[in-house]
């Protein structure tokens, strides 16, 4: 007779598949380790730990950037390295100055410009500037004008421009070299012996604006003129005249026109003479219409 009896199930015994839709495994599947204490687990075992993950990403750097940073490091070393040469250049005593050439001097001599400089000597050359050449020759007062160059590694050319003498100025019995501003430039025992025309200041100083008429007139004249002239005086600035050396007046008149005027009178002075008619007087006042007696 069959069984009545249902199955029963006993505990770690097999059991029919749940809900959870596990099909035929065992109702606990687990695994156990032992705890750094020695205990068993209680739960399921913790992963094993892994590397933080790099949070910042590399890109590579823009060509045209790199290349500016490049160029940006190369100007800066070229500018360090400019810098160096310069600082050595201009305390460097290889660029000691040792030679003063001269050029450009009648009525000085090249020694009495060297002279001057002297203080100038052992200084490196590109610490040397004209002004300091024309500071040192402003007690000459034959100097115009200077100039100064560098000839590395150890020359200095100096040009000087002179004032250029236009009249000797006699007082009393001494002579005075001047040019058309009216500064002294030396003193002559022998005015024979210079080619210019004399001032006659008479015993006492001739009135500024008379002198100055009179070296501005010479200062207009060519130098062959110049050089035929004895003497100039003038009663106003209005009426300046000049004598030549064979006696013959030239009236100059006031200052203005100088240039038409000294251009006119050079001509006069180069036409043929006339023994029969000689010419005694050259009228220039008005060089528009130059009359000749």
């Amino acid at each position: 007779m069959p069984s009545t009896r249902r199955p029963s199930y006993r505990a770690g015994a097999r059991r029919p598949p749940t809900a959870r839709g596990e099909s035929g495994s065992s109702d606990v599947i687990s695994a156990s380790k032992d705890s750094p204490a020695g205990g068993h687990a209680t739960g399921p075992a913790a992963p094993p730990a892994q590397p933080a993950p790099d949070n910042v990403l590399s890109f590579p750097e823009p060509k045209a950037k790199r290349r500016r940073r490049i160029l940006q490091g190369t100007i800066a070393a070229l500018a360090v390295l400019v810098a160096g040469i310069l600082a050595a250049a201009v305390y460097s005593p290889v660029l000691a100055l040792q030679t003063v050439t001269v050029e450009g001097t009648k009525l000085l001599t090249p020694d009495q410009v060297r002279t001057a400089l002297a203080p100038l000597q052992g200084k490196p050359l590109p610490q040397i500037s004209d002004n300091d050449v024309t500071a040192l020759l402003q007690p000459l007062v034959q100097v115009k004008k200077v100039t100064a160059e560098a000839r590395p590694p150890s020359t200095l050319q100096v040009t000087v421009t002179e004032r250029v003498p236009v009249a000797l100025v006699k007082q009393g019995e001494a002579h005075q070299l001047v040019d058309v501003d009216g500064v002294k430039l030396s003193d002559t025992a022998d005015p024979a012996s210079i080619p210019l025309p004399v001032i006659d200041g008479g015993g006492g100083t001739l009135p500024k604006d008379l002198f100055h008429a009179i070296t501005g007139v010479l200062g207009a004249l060519p130098a062959d003129v110049l050089a035929r002239l004895s003497n100039a005086s003038a009663k106003s600035v209005d009426a300046v005249e000049l004598k030549l050396v064979d006696g013959q007046t030239i009236v100059w008149g006031n200052a203005g026109e100088k240039e038409l005027k000294a251009k006119v009178l050079e001509a006069l002075l180069k036409a043929p003479a006339d023994p029969k008619n000689p010419v005694r007087t050259y009228d220039v006042s008005v060089p528009r219409h130059p009359v000749t007696r």
